[in-house]
């Protein structure tokens, strides 16, 4: 199971990295002489880099028995390993005896935090 970002926050990303780029390329082309202006290319990139990685990997992977937060860096933990899950201020927290995995629920599309909500009960730990 896939859980996406919010449709607003790719849109953002997306948005503000055509924004930065035609501002890049405007100011490369008449002000070239300006060597600042090629830091605007750079921020559009990375804008739209943010955009693609997230819109390709998805926010959470649920799959063979793992639980995978898509980061740079991603965090993978077992769920048979899962012995506490609790809820703060809209985050989950998934406690291992080594590891924590928090989970951001203003990230998530709300028909997926239903499906992730759904999943998580059926764990069968105690929601904390």
């Amino acid at each position: 199971m896939k859980i996406p970002f919010k449709k607003k926050r790719l849109r953002t990303n997306l948005i503000f990295g055509m924004i930065w780029l035609i501002f890049g390329i405007i100011a490369v082309i008449f002000f070239s002489n300006n060597i600042f202006n090629y830091g605007y290319l750079i921020i559009g990139s990375l804008y739209f880099g943010i955009y693609l990685f997230e819109h390709n990997k998805h926010y959470l992977t649920i799959e063979n028995e793992t639980i995978t937060k898509n980061q740079l860096i991603s965090k993978t933990i077992n769920l048979k390993d899962i012995k506490s899950i609790k809820f703060f201020a809209g985050d989950y927290k998934l406690k291992t005896d080594t590891d924590e995995l928090v989970i951001d629920t203003r990230l998530i599309e709300d028909k997926y935090l239903i499906d992730l909500m759904t999943f998580l009960k059926r764990l069968n730990l105690e929601i904390t």
